[in-house]
């Protein structure tokens, strides 16, 4: 996809979010299936359903994707994602790799130490880019990155987060 392919598919769209604000406001969706069997949840992801379960850190045995692990590869899906929008419309040809690495202190999540964390204590992300852009032009191409990246910027904002028990 080229910068005008990419403009002409978003031009229509961005034009009904400036008439209609509302419009823009989508809520997206996940559900999970709980085992009977396993400590796991499966995931539809839209192209596959993907079985969660306890990292190995946890008393997992590694056969399941961690649901830490599945944050991190958000991040990195959506960090991508954001940056080659960006790069396609600005004309900069990039390549490269995107990597997101997270502290945990399982003590908090297992109940060992009620003064650990439960949750992440840091996130790195870190670009990779090749381009022959300038490294002004790639670092102006990464802060808006960060700008638009729309799980970077809840993870950063932490929005309000309501835990319900729905059913009967």
């Amino acid at each position: 996809m080229d910068a005008e392919q990419l403009r002409e598919r978003q031009r229509p769209i961005k034009q009904r979010y400036r008439e209609d604000p509302a419009a823009a406001i989508v809520t997206l969706r996940a559900t999970g299936e709980l085992s009977s069997t396993e400590v796991a949840c499966s995931v539809a992801t839209g192209r596959a359903v993907v079985e969660a379960g306890l990292h190995s850190a946890t008393g997992g045995d590694g056969s399941l994707a961690c649901s830490g692990d599945m944050l991190l590869q958000a991040l990195v899906a959506c960090a991508g994602v954001t940056l080659r929008a960006i790069a396609i419309n600005r004309g900069i040809d990039v390549s490269g790799t995107v990597a997101a690495e997270g502290d945990l202190d399982f003590r908090g999540t297992l109940g060992v130490d009620s003064d650990a964390p439960v949750g992440f204590r840091a996130i790195r992300l870190t670009f990779d880019l090749e381009s022959p852009a300038s490294s002004t032009e790639l670092d102006q191409l990464v802060a808006t990155t960060e700008r638009f990246c729309v799980v970077l910027q809840t993870l950063a904002r932490s929005p309000h987060l309501e835990v319900r028990r729905g059913g009967s």
